[in-house]
């Protein structure tokens, strides 16, 4: 009999991470991978969901207008609770940091299932930076059975908290799926060329920009959009381009502050692949997004990221990305850095990527696959 499997997702970046893993699990006799949405970010989950061709087997819907993090962490225990009670897995897999991560993890533990956490070990040691993501991926560790480390920096982090016993070294699956998206653009070039014909000026220097860190709402917000809104009148050779995300405290302020501004596009949020194809046509990329940091220097563009405290250093230590701060002054000092220098341009765009190679859901399922055996073994005994 298949070990039952229950991959809980409920954010577009834990879908792009987890999506791979779940495609690698049902290649497995081992395994039944069963895909949980909980519709955390509902309509940009669509998104990936049709980019892979696949459907969730359960979709919980927990999302409200303007729900606060206790109300969606209460329905999220709500609700997983009603489908484990109906429900019944040996594994329970979820990634990284979100609300559903945790709630997830913590529900698993109260049904006594073996608790998976993919990207474990990422730490700013602030827990007010990321918020709440930093509290969650620490109390998210202290009950998984199995911890995938994207990177070395990150195992050290586990073991520095004595968590040592099944922790992988394996990258980082964002890796994986940023390959398969990149492929399918390759083989439909002239379709996103087309796609963004009126968008992209091919004769400027394309500035990508993704921000929507709840900790940056307000003051934080205000100084990211007066440092676009700098670069943007100082430097008519570039052009921005600013998918902004559907939270509406960030779009009342962005859409005051920068829907006026010549030389600043702002558009509404993309399809993952249509993201991809940008980040591949940019010059350069500002973001405070952990997922862009993993995904940029696969296509060779430098990244400032808008972060006073960033978990992936790993960019910063290999010459990929600059942290700018959250402080306009402290983030066109960065921009400035780029711009002003070739050698640092080219030096953070020929920096290797530290965030993984594509292999990493089959590092994850072989260890899982030995995992189970090992236990099935000692179960005989």
């Amino acid at each position: 009999m298949k070990n039952k499997v229950a991959i809980i997702l409920g954010t577009r970046p834990e879908a792009i991470k987890l999506i791979p893993i779940y495609l690698e699990l049902k290649k497995s006799t081992n395994f039944e991978p069963i895909l949980i949405s909980t519709g955390q970010h509902a309509s940009m989950l669509q998104q990936i969901f049709l980019f892979f061709s696949i459907k969730p087997d359960f979709e919980l819907e927990v999302m409200t207008q303007n729900q606060t993090l206790p109300i969606l962490t209460a329905k999220l225990f709500e609700e997983l609770s009603l489908h484990f009670d109906k429900h019944k897995y040996d594994f329970v897999i979820v990634q990284g940091d979100t609300t559903t991560a945790f709630v997830g993890a913590v529900s698993a533990l109260y049904y006594k299932y073996t608790i998976v956490h993919v990207e474990a070990g990422l730490r700013t040691h602030d827990k007010s930076a990321p918020f709440p993501e930093e509290s969650n991926r620490k109390m998210i560790a202290s009950v998984a059975d199995i911890h995938f480390a994207a990177t070395q920096m990150a195992v050290d982090n586990l073991y520095q908290e004595n968590i040592t016993k099944n922790v992988a070294l394996v990258g980082n699956s964002v890796i994986d799926s940023l390959l398969i998206a990149r492929q399918k653009i390759e083989n439909n070039l002239g379709v996103y060329e087309k796609r963004f014909l009126d968008i992209i000026d091919p004769n400027k220097k394309l500035i990508l920009v993704t921000a929507h860190r709840r900790e940056s709402f307000g003051k934080g917000f205000e100084q990211i959009c007066l440092a676009l809104t700098t670069i943007a009148k100082e430097h008519p050779e570039c052009q921005i381009l600013y998918p902004v995300h559907l939270n509406p405290n960030l779009q009342s302020v962005v859409h005051s502050l920068l829907s006026d501004v010549d030389n600043i596009r702002l558009i509404a949020p993309l399809p993952y692949d249509d993201l991809v194809y940008l980040m591949s046509k940019s010059w350069l990329i500002l973001t405070d997004s952990g997922g862009i940091q993993e995904e940029a220097p696969t296509f060779n563009v430098p990244l400032i990221v808008m972060r006073n405290t960033t978990e992936r250093e790993e960019g910063l230590i290999s010459g990929c990305s600059l942290l700018g701060g959250t402080d306009a002054k402290t983030i066109l000092a960065q921009f400035y850095k780029v711009f002003n220098s070739q050698e640092v341009y080219y030096r953070m765009a020929s920096a290797e990527n530290p965030y993984g190679d594509g292999m990493t859901s089959k590092k994850i399922v072989d260890f899982l696959e030995k995992y189970f055996l090992k236990n099935k073994s000692q179960a005989n005994l």
